[in-house]
């Protein structure tokens, strides 16, 4: 969340209808929508148990310091249920969008991490900045990882990893890329409650748009999908968008994607659970009307 097409103030009866439905967590994207943090905060106030969660938020346009005033803030507000989601992003958000080098990702996940610790714990962090309040309970910090170095760096410094457009084929790999097996692994699907005929175009032009961005190219070709995806990648960056599309891998958008009614959502996820992803963030794909009942059909109670 928050849900595409629901204005925020709408959003603290969903809210609450997730809590009483028995979810465990919220969480929020940041890209081109509302930012990671403010949904979080209405959230807060209108749930008393769920875990808050940003999946993900970056440290490239925020800084340590502003990192951590966030952390605090929001693990106050909610009671100490706060998780920082925490990866390097993109060069398109982090250097097209906000004028910011998108250099040394690695790197730069480390020092962030590395100077977050002490200073949620109250001590002194890089330049001598140290909270007026620190939080009152430890904020775990989730690190969004996609291929093994950065998974090595979950594994080391995180209490989970974060990945994302994962296909099926490719979640053992994930998993025992990260090895380690007492942390969660997270993942986000991305949900149609329809068809896979009637939602394949949609899923397709959301594919298209995330594999052909370096560091999710960088993915799939990891995964062992390079030749598939090279046609489409190479017309993406000649300018082509209509050929691009043409070429995407309808294997691989039905790898990624989850589609159905929630009997057939549950089947294609315990499979996924199965390879050993810990954790679902379900984003669904659909008008806002729709939003109730995806999030009834998908409820913990109901299994």
């Amino acid at each position: 969340m928050p849900f595409t097409g629901v204005p925020l103030a709408d959003h603290g009866e969903l809210y609450r209808r997730i809590e009483a439905a028995g979810y465990d967590d919220l969480w929020t994207s940041e890209t081109a929508g509302y930012d990671g943090f403010t949904p979080l905060a209405l959230a807060a106030a209108q749930t008393s148990r769920l875990r808050l969660a940003t999946g993900v938020v970056n440290p490239f346009t925020r800084g340590p310091a502003v990192l951590a005033q966030h952390c605090a803030a929001l693990a106050d507000a909610s009671g100490g249920r706060f998780v920082l989601g925490l990866g390097s992003s993109s060069n398109v958000i982090v250097e097209r969008w906000n004028g910011v080098p998108f250099e040394k990702p690695l790197s730069r996940m480390r020092a962030a991490i590395e100077a977050l610790r002490p200073v949620l714990a109250g001590d002194r962090g890089p330049g001598g900045f140290r909270l007026e309040t620190p939080p009152s309970s430890s904020v775990p910090i989730v690190v969004a990882a996609l291929r093994g170095r950065m998974l090595s760096l979950a594994a080391e410094l995180g209490d989970g990893a974060f990945t994302n457009f994962l296909p099926l084929s490719g979640a053992a790999q994930v998993r025992d890329a990260f090895g380690a097996p007492d942390k969660e692994l997270v993942c986000r699907f991305f949900c149609f409650p329809a068809a896979e005929a009637e939602a394949l175009p949609a899923a397709r032009r959301m594919l298209v748009a995330y594999a052909t961005v370096p560091v999710y190219a960088a993915f799939f070709r990891w995964l062992g999908w390079g030749e598939r995806i090279e046609p489409m990648v190479s017309a993406w960056e000649d300018g082509d968008r209509k050929r691009a599309l043409e070429l995407v891998p309808d294997d691989l958008v039905r790898e990624v994607f989850v589609f159905g009614d929630g009997g057939a959502q549950r089947e294609r996820l315990q499979a996924f659970a199965e390879a050993g992803i810990t954790t679902f963030v379900l984003a669904p794909i659909c008008e806002p009307g729709e939003v109730v009942g995806f999030v009834e059909a998908l409820a913990p109670a109901r299994r």
